[in-house]
């Protein structure tokens, strides 16, 4: 079952009143968000997807959409954090480690604020192969694996490192907390968007126990699969809705109020406008739509959830792309100038297409499916 509407909107609310009231700095000033952060943790929202038994609020999809939603309305960085975090927390609720014992009920209370450490750069964007290889030693597992691409690098209390399995040729999901030494950030964030996401390149170098492997010896591919991907992806595709909804609003207020003085009437009484702004909100409720569908059907799976998995993220990165970039033409220099914050919501938009799985890598997968191929 969900979070009633009425109880999520209550715990959002405050949420998105930081988010909103930041979010010019944090783009700004590349800053971290954190009073955005911790109103998630006051809000309970850390833990919306995790099951009430640890501690969390026991939504599914359909509730995750919504919060993502609202937040990246508000703050891309701000959402991107949260979705890092969430995605985190469900890989570990799929295969909780033996320590630390309270892992997943303080990453669902807030007090630990988890994130995903998988890409490397020998692999790329195909997170799912990493190129570093665990060693088992007379101490343990000894983990040495550099990261790129660490949202949230060096403020995250639990990173859910991937590496190759040093019991064959799988691949181990470890939880590295922040309080073990090893952890280091090698690299600083200067994007182009998402400013304020911290997405650091890091290094893992340290010894961990076999209690600290999430889930069993080499299933870390499986749990990607099943698990990251559908949580992430639908999670990315529902922070560039948010994106697009930030960028239409902004473009109906600024459109409908600026005036052509010496005609006596506002940007949006000519129809050319009043087109742009159509087709933008179109493609807006449809892309939702499609979203919700993917929620649904992640919620409740059905022969062709592996298609909405593979398909929803390309499809709302693709859709925001053109949502955002008709805001700044029908907004003109006032958009190009920054006051409008329509500049924001057109760069956090690109910073998904090129997120892993990339737009073009899924499209890739979505053909192999429906044309019968393996996947991987």
């Amino acid at each position: 079952m969900g979070v009633p509407e009425v109880d999520l909107g209550s715990r959002l609310n405050p949420v998105l009143a930081v988010a909103s009231e930041t979010a010019r700095d944090v783009d700004a000033h590349g800053q971290f968000p954190a009073k955005a952060i911790d109103a998630l943790r006051t809000s309970g929202l850390m833990g919306l997807t995790l099951p009430k038994d640890a501690g969390g609020l026991g939504g599914g999809p359909t509730e995750l959409v919504t919060a993502l939603t609202g937040v990246a309305s508000a703050c891309g960085s701000t959402a991107m954090v949260y979705l890092m975090h969430v995605a985190a927390a469900m890989t570990v609720a799929a295969g909780p480690p033996v320590e630390p014992p309270d892992l997943l009920s303080s990453m669902a209370s807030g007090e630990r604020l988890g994130t995903l450490a998988f890409s490397e750069a020998g692999s790329r964007s195909h997170f799912w192969a990493p190129v570093s290889k665990a060693v088992r030693n007379s101490d343990g597992i000894r983990l040495d694996a550099a990261k790129s691409w660490v949202t949230s690098a060096g403020l995250s209390d639990v990173y859910v490192v991937s590496t190759g399995s040093a019991e064959g040729d799988g691949i181990d999901l470890f939880a590295v907390t922040s309080d073990m030494a090893g952890s280091t950030v090698t690299g600083d964030w200067h994007g182009m968007g998402m400013r304020g996401n911290a997405s650091n390149p890091m290094r893992f170098d340290l010894e961990v126990s076999d209690s600290r492997r999430i889930g069993k010896p080499g299933t870390g591919f499986d749990l990607m699969v099943s698990t990251v991907m559908p949580w992430f992806n639908l999670g990315n595709a529902a922070v560039s809705v948010g994106l697009g909804q930030g960028a239409v609003s902004a473009a109906v207020r600024h459109t409908s109020k600026a005036q052509l003085v010496h005609l006596g009437q506002s940007l949006a009484a000519l129809p050319t406008i009043r087109a742009q702004l159509a087709r933008m909100s179109i493609q807006l409720t449809a892309t939702r739509a499609y979203v919700d569908q993917a929620a649904w059907r992640i919620a409740e799976p059905n022969d062709d959830t592996t298609l909405y998995v593979l398909g929803v993220k390309a499809a709302a990165n693709d859709a925001v792309l053109g949502i955002t970039d008709t805001a700044m033409r029908v907004c003109g220099g006032a958009a190009f100038s920054e006051h409008l914050q329509v500049d924001r919501y057109f760069r956090d938009a690109r910073a998904g297409h090129v997120m892993a799985p990339t737009a073009d890598v899924l499209y890739d997968l979505y053909g192999k499916a429906i044309t019968g191929q393996p996947l991987f």
